[in-house]
């Protein structure tokens, strides 16, 4: 009779060999939601033998795991700045880089009406809008599909009607200005995206391809936001791209522009005032 230790220790070496990263983290991430438990409970139940109706289903999600499929997606969940929201394929799986720059966002201060664009999952929109009850926060993507994961997510964390979602070309169905924008464009070059790891290449190559030099998409963004802020302007870019997009910024009057980096210490990041 296999127990939850012996599950857990098996399935870890598993991942391991298959190159999953935080191997016994992901197991036991995936027994607690086969079990209905909560990860650290099963710390208290390591002798607990394991029936056949359970080992079934998690024997599905250890395998597609191992081939590459995201955890957030296996679980349908992600959690973002102290709050569970819901992750499928429709959108990008949030990441650390994207929670630093809401909490870089929420220190800067209070926004009376703030946007953003490509919400995708809605992460970012959602916790301003948690975070200042006060403030009109509208969200706009390309994509039908992430746009309605973003809605179901407000109605998830009782924010439907707090935020204001639509489908748009970067601005181009947005009226009137903002007191800050908040962008998470795709960022990564083209032929780059074979190269990026089997866990990202399940989100929506929409949502990733930036163009032939990852740059396009902000080429045409940063213009039509300066017709539409009157404050700051947070953007989350690649590794790399610091300086060319600073340049960018200044050329379109973009004011104290300024780069700072993610917990890897990479220039992750591009804060900017206008008007």
């Amino acid at each position: 009779m296999q127990t939850v230790l012996s599950v857990i220790q098996a399935s870890t070496l598993y991942f391991q060999k298959n190159g999953v990263e935080s191997a016994r983290l992901n197991i036991e991430h995936l027994l607690a939601h086969v079990l209905g438990k909560k990860r650290m409970e099963l710390y208290l139940e390591f002798d607990r033998p394991l029936a056949e109706l359970e080992l079934e289903p998690l024997r599905a999600l250890v395998k597609r795991r191992a081939a590459g499929e995201p955890l957030q997606h296996l679980l349908g969940t992600a959690e973002f700045h102290g709050r569970t929201f819901a992750c499928d394929k429709r959108a990008l799986v949030p990441r650390p880089e994207t929670e630093q720059l809401c909490e870089m966002v929420l220190a800067g201060g209070r926004a009376a009406r703030v946007l953003d664009v490509g919400t995708g999952s809605g992460v970012i929109a959602l916790t301003l809008a948690a975070e200042w009850p006060e403030a009109r926060v509208e969200a706009v993507d390309l994509s039908d599909d992430a746009l309605a994961l973003a809605r179901e997510n407000a109605a998830r964390l009782g924010l439907a009607e707090r935020v204001v979602f639509a489908r748009s070309d970067l601005l181009e169905n947005v009226a009137g200005e903002f007191a800050l924008i908040v962008a998470n464009l795709p960022y990564i070059a083209s032929a780059e995206i074979p190269q990026l790891a089997r866990e990202v290449r399940h989100d929506p190559l929409a949502a990733l391809d930036g163009g032939p030099r990852g740059l396009e998409i902000f080429e045409r963004f940063i213009p039509q936001a300066a017709r539409h802020l009157r404050g700051r302007l947070a953007l989350e870019t690649g590794h790399d791209q610091a300086d060319a997009l600073a340049a960018l910024l200044a050329a379109h009057n973009f004011q104290d522009i300024r780069a700072q980096s993610d917990y890897q210490g990479r220039h992750r990041f591009l804060f900017a005032n206008y008007g």
